[in-house]
């Protein structure tokens, strides 16, 4: 049952963002400020997961390829593929469900325990539009531009580690990775990226709007905040395969 209240809790706490919106102009100025804090300050830890994810995915490629029989440049089919189906959107995602979910959990939850969410009440704000439409179109803007970034940073990884280990040379990596690209493939990453990044945003920010207690509980948050968004994302990482692929 515990479920199904938190279901509900949660798909009534995402109608109540819309229900009574602010005017547009006073999104403006947080909104850009969330994607600040999204994008630019996650960054420098996408740029150095995707391009040694790439790298490692590559020399493991390699050595399950021992076959004299397979040519080398499906290695680029391979890693290529794999990064643009799977491991930019759902690793980076999840990394980012452990650094800007924790963020947006505590933050709203410190704001609620210390009352300044009932501040915005009093003052007649839509509480939860006001916090939380800002961080999703934040997250929907910036995640994706982040998946970009991670897609081609795996493959140049993959690319940089086949050249220096002597695997193959890197046109015949980029040979295979040409001859293996579909758009669709690029369209289904784009698809995870913008359903994992509401994930991410909202669960964080509901974990965040409905905490009660003191700094022990908002750090209690920040976990079950972090936990929910993995568990969410590896569900519908599986549900978007099966539907897309």
């Amino acid at each position: 049952m515990n479920l199904f209240y938190e279901l509900g809790r949660y798909l009534l706490f995402i109608r109540s963002m819309f229900f009574k919106p602010e005017r547009a102009r006073v999104f403006v100025e947080r909104t850009i400020h969330e994607m600040n804090n999204i994008g630019v300050g996650s960054l420098g830890i996408v740029t150095v997961i995707s391009f040694f994810v790439g790298a490692v995915t590559t020399v493991q490629t390699a050595y399950q390829l021992v076959s004299p029989l397979i040519p080398l440049k499906i290695i680029g089919t391979i890693v290529s593929d794999s990064s643009l189906l799977e491991l930019a959107p759902t690793i980076t995602c999840l990394v980012l469900a452990g650094k800007v979910g924790a963020n947006i959990a505590s933050e709203v939850g410190n704001m609620r325990v210390t009352e300044q969410i009932d501040a915005l009440e009093v003052m007649g704000i839509n509480s939860a539009g006001f916090l939380g439409v800002p961080k999703i179109l934040g997250g929907l803007i910036m995640i994706p531009c982040l998946i970009i970034i991670a897609n081609f940073l795996m493959i140049s990884g993959g690319i940089i580690a086949a050249k220096m280990t002597g695997i193959l040379p890197p046109n015949e990596f980029v040979q295979g990775a040409r001859e293996s690209f579909k758009f669709f493939t690029l369209n289904v990453s784009m698809v995870k990226s913008v359903v994992f990044a509401f994930l991410i945003t909202s669960v964080s920010t509901y974990e965040g709007y409905f905490t009660s207690g003191g700094a022990l509980e908002v750090g209690e948050a920040g976990t079950r905040a972090v936990t929910r968004a993995c568990v969410l994302i590896l569900f519908f990482d599986f549900v978007i395969a099966k539907l897309m692929l």
